[in-house]
């Protein structure tokens, strides 16, 4: 396969995708940043929600006491 021949296919891939209308390739990025924001706003929202019903359930007497442990000289 020769070099100019890749180029005339860019060419070529390129008109007719402006002459079908040129806005689907936009529109298709434009897609898929609706789905990827609306899962990372779910993520969001299922670790806030976990995170308050922790806080709202949280039983003190069932926690282990936190002692840091010094280092030793």
């Amino acid at each position: 396969m020769h070099l100019t021949t890749l180029f005339i296919a860019c060419g070529t891939c390129r008109e007719t995708m402006l002459a079908g209308g040129g806005d689907a390739a936009g529109w298709s990025i434009f897609s898929l940043l609706f789905v990827i924001l609306a899962m990372l706003g779910a993520i969001i929202f299922f670790m806030i929600r976990i995170s308050r019903h922790e806080k709202r359930h949280f039983d003190p007497s069932l926690s282990d006491d936190y002692v840091p442990v010094s280092p030793k000289r």
